[in-house]
């Protein structure tokens, strides 16, 4: 009896050590995103929490804090590179501050000409992918992804604009990015940067007349209530990157990579396919809700990529001719 009890009470301890080291290997990681709650950004963020459940077999748990809970995007890649937190989900304005390769995106106007298709292979599976890899990681920053539809950002305004000479004076909010800045001042415009938490009131109280993001954002911050004309200046392809702590990453299983990887991808198919219609459907909420949308033939752009030549001479001269010709040959190859 007593030898009988001895079995099994080392059966029940292998198996609570067993259990100990499976509760062990599990991986919590924190993931902030700075999408608006429906934003496209945040649609991906929501899909990859799902996927990631079913590509780890439940060994990856991940906490999800949208809208910009932990600070604006340049707050949440500081604490993601200080390992405070672990994946971030943004727009490239504010990634050149730590990784200068980034402002290859904001190139005005650089991806007109293709469709979503090809911008896609260019961006994420192509040599200039490679090139963008080994940029990232010098910042301790792994790019898993980037989301895009071929849809652009675009400029909400209490000014009607029918030729470039009406940007002139018009105070624009704008991210904080030295690239976009020199953007709106090359076209006339007095770019303002603003936290996106106060830009409501601030085009309520006149404090600025116009701002530029996303159609999805536009839509899903109401600006409808305090724009009168929807500008398609389509000046920047509306992108999102899927960026995590690149020592985190690296520390763990091969298998947690790939199910991360793979998440990623996953959430990327689900979404990247809609881009299209929520552009158009945020477009018509904001119509609908009394904004009158103005569209401009090709002379108008032409004066817009002339006018803002000096930015990509700028932008050039910081971070080298090998990835500005990088994204341009891998766009013409995917066309």
């Amino acid at each position: 009896m007593k030898k009988f009890l001895a079995v099994v009470l080392a059966a029940a301890l292998v198996s609570v050590m067993a259990c100990s080291a499976m509760a062990a290997g599990k991986v919590s990681l924190r993931f902030g995103n700075g999408a608006a709650l429906g934003a496209a950004g945040d649609l991906w963020g929501q899909a990859f929490c799902k996927h990631i459940k079913d590509t780890s077999k439940g060994n990856i748990e991940v906490a999800y804090f949208p809208n910009s809970q932990l600070g604006v995007d340049s707050e949440m890649q500081t604490q993601m590179q200080n390992g405070d937190l672990d994946i971030v989900a943004c727009q490239p304005g504010q990634t050149t501050t730590f990784v200068p390769a980034v402002a290859v995106y904001d190139l005005p106007l650089v991806f007109a000409k293709y469709n979503a298709k090809q911008i896609d292979k260019a961006l994420n599976h192509s040599s200039f992918t490679e090139i963008m890899n080994k940029e990232y990681a010098k910042s301790n920053m792994v790019c898993l992804g980037i989301l895009q539809g071929g849809t652009y950002r675009v400029m909400t305004s209490n000014k009607d604009i029918k030729a470039i000479g009406d940007f002139k004076g018009i105070k624009i909010r704008t991210m904080n990015s030295p690239n976009h800045i020199a953007f709106w001042k090359a076209i006339g415009a007095n770019p303002t940067p603003l936290a996106f938490t106060e830009l409501y009131m601030s085009l309520q109280q006149g404090v600025v007349q116009a701002q530029e993001n996303a159609n999805d954002t536009n839509a899903s911050s109401n600006f409808q209530e305090v724009q009168k004309y929807l500008v398609n200046v389509r000046q920047l392809l509306y992108m999102n990157q899927f960026l995590m702590n690149k020592k985190k990453f690296d520390s763990l299983s091969k298998a947690d990579q790939e199910a991360i990887r793979k998440a990623v991808e996953l959430a990327t198919k689900d979404i990247a396919p809609n881009l299209v219609k929520i552009d158009k459907d945020a477009c018509a909420k904001l119509v609908k809700g009394g904004m009158k949308n103005l569209n401009f033939k090709p002379a108008f752009y032409d004066d817009l990529i002339k006018a803002s030549q000096p930015v990509y001479k700028t932008i050039e001269g910081k971070i080298g001719s090998g990835v500005v010709n990088g994204l341009v040959n891998a766009l013409k190859t995917g066309k």
